[in-house]
């Protein structure tokens, strides 16, 4: 019996030192480990995948691939949701949680989002918005850039001195005469066409037509249309010697990139602001432009451009 009894007993020591060491072993595959970039990172687990997303544009697809490679190098893994679609798209899925930041624009956040009135100072329209997202959706504004992609009016030098145009009360009392190259949005939005007719009058053009961003600036060089939207960083501008004309009623706001990130997010991962931020700082207006052309002049890769610029500047390796 007693010969029966240790057998007895060694069998249920073994099944015991098992379920011991299959307990301890599976840890690192529970719910809470495995879970997405909303779980803590700060724990000592595996990183949670960040999800980045864009709007769909040159600027916007550089600035995702920016902020993804340098969290990345960081050791975290990302899932990109790059060129979304408009304000609106991008903003929902944030919302919605099926991306964990992108990079917005404050006078966007601003007029777009919050339906605030435009103000002409950038500190006070960062404030207002990083105020307004926490408070609304608890939505977290990281460090504006210095750049202001804000937006410009832009026509060819042949028109500029053909009818008299070096800023946007020029351009709208000859409106009339003029074709002009719409982009999504810019017909109905706050701070598009409506607001430019509210607040200098005229801006009645020849004709509207509805463009792609990427093709806006084709139709300008070639002939199709007069004038078409632009923005600040826009690397065309300069690349094709054009007329960008001078908000003179300062009605834009100021359009600094300030990346939004949802509150549990970052709560979670503060060191996913921390990375963003040491991107942005690197950021003015030379640069950005220079991006840009990169890939709408010398059509390179957003991805290829953004990982020389990190590099560059000793972000990843």
């Amino acid at each position: 019996m007693k010969s029966i009894s240790k057998k007895i007993f060694s069998i249920c020591l073994i099944f015991v030192l098992v379920f011991i060491t299959t307990a301890c072993g599976n840890t690192g595959s529970s719910p809470a480990s495995n879970s997405s970039a909303s779980s803590s990172a700060k724990n000592g687990g595996n990183k949670p995948t960040i999800k980045v997303g864009s709007k769909n544009f040159t600027e916007q697809y550089i600035l995702g691939e920016l902020y993804s490679q340098a969290l990345e190098a960081a050791g975290y893994p990302v899932e990109r949701k790059l060129n979304l679609g408009g304000t609106l798209v991008a903003f929902e899925a944030l919302k919605g949680g099926q991306i964990d930041l992108y990079p917005e624009y404050t006078g966007t956040a601003l007029m777009d989002i919050l339906k605030d009135q435009p103000k002409s100072d950038g500190d006070a329209v960062y404030e207002a918005v990083k105020k307004g997202y926490k408070e609304k959706w608890d939505i977290e504004v990281l460090n504006k850039t210095q750049f202001n992609n804000t937006y410009v009016l832009v026509t060819t030098k042949k028109a500029a001195e053909k009818y008299n145009l070096k800023k946007l009360s020029d351009l709208a009392t000859k409106a009339s005469e003029l074709n002009f190259a719409l982009i999504p949005e810019f017909a109905e939005r706050a701070d598009g066409l409506p607001g430019l007719q509210k607040t200098y009058g005229g801006f009645q053009f020849k004709s509207a037509k509805l463009f792609d961003i990427g093709l806006k600036y084709k139709a300008l060089t070639s002939g199709q249309v007069d004038v078409t939207i632009g923005f600040g960083t826009d690397g065309q501008i300069a690349g094709y010697n054009l007329v960008a004309l001078e908000d003179d009623k300062k009605f834009w706001p100021p359009y600094h990139v300030a990346p939004q990130v949802r509150g549990d997010v970052l709560k979670n991962n503060p060191e996913v602001g921390e990375i963003i931020n040491k991107v942005n700082a690197l950021l003015t207006d030379q640069v950005m432009a220079s991006l840009n052309w990169k890939v709408d002049g010398d059509k390179e890769e957003p991805a290829a451009v953004a990982k020389q610029f990190l590099k560059q500047n000793g972000i990843i390796k």
